[in-house]
């Protein structure tokens, strides 16, 4: 068999990793006076490597993502108040192995959804099902499923989400319905899957969210069990970038400090 009939055979069967090495590795392979099992694990390595590019691809844009920013782009020295070993230890994503949760707290603009993309980023990287979703429209989408009739197939699609991030859970108070339904997606994510949320508001407030004390306490309860918490006090990131190009005064980032330090 001729070199163009085999690399014709690796584009039929798809083997794209393969075909697009086999040149590389056929002059290398007689250069270097390698036997035929070494040419053959360097194709299937470069096959593997390229398959799994491609699922990494097809993952990070089903994940919802807003934006692809990671860990090394956070401005660790701009939020003093974040304890960056904590970061670096969620990092290496136990908390995912072990099926635990991560919650941000603090005001807009202190990096609370960029460091929930970051770690799902991370997640990505190994393979994991990431799901990115903001609170109103995850909660839409639940009352949605349950007057459809599917909400047990919806519950069960993000049960096997291996990281769900829920984003700006609080910015809205939720309606009864939307909060029981909310409170089922956490229990039935209990211990089988993490889920990583962000909050404008600190947990004495979370009843104002969902208008119901014994509710807001039995989803802090499952939520919390085995938690993560990163509590941001510091500067809002928007305002910055904004005063650096002229169009918010020194005096208005000031007084969005001032109002950080009295509700902490």
């Amino acid at each position: 068999m001729n070199y163009e009939k085999v690399h014709l055979l690796m584009e039929e069967l798809k083997l794209e990793g393969m075909a697009r090495t086999l040149d590389y590795s056929l002059q290398n392979w007689s250069k270097e006076d390698k036997d035929i099992l070494q040419l053959l694990q360097e194709l299937l390595l470069a096959e593997r490597k390229e398959r799994m590019e491609r699922k990494y691809l097809t993952a990070l844009r089903y994940s919802g993502l807003p934006f692809h920013k990671t860990l090394d782009e956070f401005d660790f020295t701009f939020q003093p108040s974040i304890d960056r070993k904590q970061i670096m230890e969620l990092k290496t994503l136990r908390f995912l192995h072990e099926k635990e949760n991560v919650v941000f707290l603090g005001p807009p603009g202190v990096g609370k959804t960029h460091l929930a993309v970051a770690l799902g980023m991370e997640a990505l990287k190994e393979m994991k099902k990431v799901y990115f979703v903001n609170a109103i429209t995850l909660v839409d989408k639940l009352k949605r499923a349950f007057f459809e009739k599917r909400f047990e197939k919806t519950l069960a699609y993000y049960k096997s989400i291996d990281l769900l991030i829920i984003d700006e859970l609080g910015y809205l108070p939720l309606d009864t319905e939307g909060a029981k339904l909310f409170f089922e997606l956490v229990s039935e994510k209990y211990e089988k899957g993490s889920i990583v949320l962000t909050s404008n508001r600190g947990f004495t407030e979370w009843d104002k969210i969902f208008d119901d004390v014994v509710l807001a306490t039995a989803v802090l309860d499952r939520l919390l069990h085995h938690c993560s918490i990163v509590n941001i006090r510091g500067k809002s990131f928007r305002l910055k970038e904004k005063q650096k190009i002229g169009l918010v005064g020194t005096h208005v980032l000031n007084q969005n400090l001032s109002s950080i330090h009295k509700n902490s």
